[in-house]
């Protein structure tokens, strides 16, 4: 640091003084922009410093929140002001569309359409457009897998085995969008019953239900849990940061915009939109293959920058155009799926373990054996658990959907949806309860014909 004489140092104060108070009133003062984004920072914070550097008129202010809570931050309007959504889920902007929350585009060439998987990119109508592309799967950590001898999973439906048994970790889709779209992919590509059939026999395999969806990638990294239902970005960022981490793409996903929006009424439009230019440009989709970032661009012809091993949605194996993903459906049904998966899944974890447990031993103590009535009794068992109190039209019926809501601290949902949680809570219990009893009956009768102890 170089050293100055004190009247040096005084007359350069001075001077900073005088000069701040000159640029303001020579209209250099910076306008503030603030985005709501569920990003983590290292996502954001390199775009904040990038975006300001180019645009030293403008301050950007971040607002982190998860993408559930952000979408009643935004809805409610409780005196507060965002200029700008940026988050990964479809259907959360599908959600704020529909509630007129989002401000149209002005400019045509930000609204241009393409696709992705015959998916659009970009809002048709002109609310919001596509930055990035997202794909959803399986993240894991070798080391993890390798000292357990456990096979590394390429399907949703590898995760339904007894042998990742407290070896998973997931977010609740209620406080993840990211969880919510992975919910509703498996849900649509596999149908409503055989989807929450693989749902809730993963619940069944989870170590444990992070508050975010972070916490997936942060267990996986850190081994403590060797698997997780995530985003692509979490597994390529952790792979390229040196953490001993695979990712794969399943068969039975899609590719899907991470998206960016103007929130309706923005105090600040014009630096919004400056924004939004920004993450669409050239420079801004290169800025996609940062390490600390490694997201897909929307621009096709940015992969000629990618690093190497770089997957890329529009070419060879990482392209996905066998689902079409239906975001109003999603949309619609948004509330509703997430307050079912906490109902069966979330809040009911340790039962929904057990029951799963004790089902697992007794199947692996009844391999190979004639026991016709036990083999019987255990598939009575997983078909209790696999009752679904909603179906799949009931799913779809818009009155239905319009009693839920999302859970908010100091707020009362309605009264149709209380009175059906509780309905779906009680019975679930009830069902896991039974279940884990008849596979308990099964392991007893099992050890009185000298099968081995029971609970092992």
């Amino acid at each position: 640091m170089p050293k100055y004489k004190s009247g040096a140092l005084f007359a350069i104060l001075w001077a900073g003084l005088f000069l701040l108070p000159l640029a303001a009133a020579m209209g250099q003062e910076r306008s503030p922009l603030i985005l709501l984004t569920s990003f983590p920072d290292a996502v954001y914070q390199p775009f904040k410093i990038a975006f300001e550097k180019k645009n030293p008129d403008i301050e950007l202010f971040v607002l982190n929140k998860k993408t559930s809570a952000a979408i009643s931050y935004i809805q409610d309007g409780q005196n507060h002001q965002v200029d700008l959504f940026w988050a990964s889920a479809p259907d959360a902007f599908e959600v704020l569309k529909q509630s007129g929350d989002l401000a149209k585009l002005q400019n045509p060439a930000l609204a241009a359409t393409a696709q992705i998987g015959g998916y659009p990119l970009n809002d048709p109508d002109g609310y919001y457009l596509g930055f990035a592309i997202s794909g959803y799967g399986i993240m894991w950590n070798t080391d993890y897998l390798q000292s357990r001898h456990l096979p590394e999973p390429q399907s949703w439906d590898d995760l339904r085995k007894g042998i990742y048994e407290n070896h998973l970790g997931l977010s609740a889709p209620s406080r993840s969008g990211t969880t919510h779209l992975i919910v509703e992919i498996i849900l649509q590509s596999k149908g409503w019953d055989e989807g929450w059939r693989t749902l809730l026999e993963i619940g069944g395999n989870l170590a444990t239900i992070t508050a975010r969806s972070y916490g997936v990638r942060h267990g996986v990294e850190e081994g403590r849990f060797g698997a997780g239902l995530v985003i692509d970005f979490f597994g390529l960022m952790s792979r390229a940061q040196g953490h001993p981490v695979k990712f794969v793409y399943p068969e039975q996903t899609v590719m899907l915009p991470a998206n960016i929006a103007m929130i309706k009424g923005a105090k600040n439009p014009e630096q919004a939109a400056r924004f939004i230019r920004f993450v669409i440009s050239d420079a801004g989709q290169r800025f996609l293959f940062q390490p600390a970032i490694s997201r897909l661009p929307v621009n096709p012809d940015i992969y000629q920058y990618a690093p190497a091993g770089f997957p890329n949605p529009f070419k060879g194996a990482s392209r996905r155009d066998s689902l079409l993903f239906d975001s109003s459906l999603s949309r619609r049904r948004y509330h509703l799926v997430n307050a079912l998966f906490d109902q069966l899944v979330t809040y009911r974890l340790r039962e929904l373990k057990e029951a799963w447990s004790l089902i697992h031993k007794a199947e692996r103590k009844l391999a190979g054996e004639e026991q016709a009535d036990m083999e019987i009794a255990i598939s009575e068992a997983r078909n209790l658990i696999f009752r679904i109190p909603v179906d799949d039209e009931m799913s779809r019926d818009s009155k239905i959907n319009g009693l839920f809501s999302r859970h908010k601290p100091g707020f009362s949902v309605s009264a149709g949806q209380s009175e059906l949680e509780a309905k779906w809570r009680a019975d679930a219990l009830a069902r896991y309860s039974k279940a884990a009893r008849i596979a308990e009956n099964v392991l007893s009768r099992l050890e009185a014909a000298g099968k081995g102890p029971s609970l092992q």
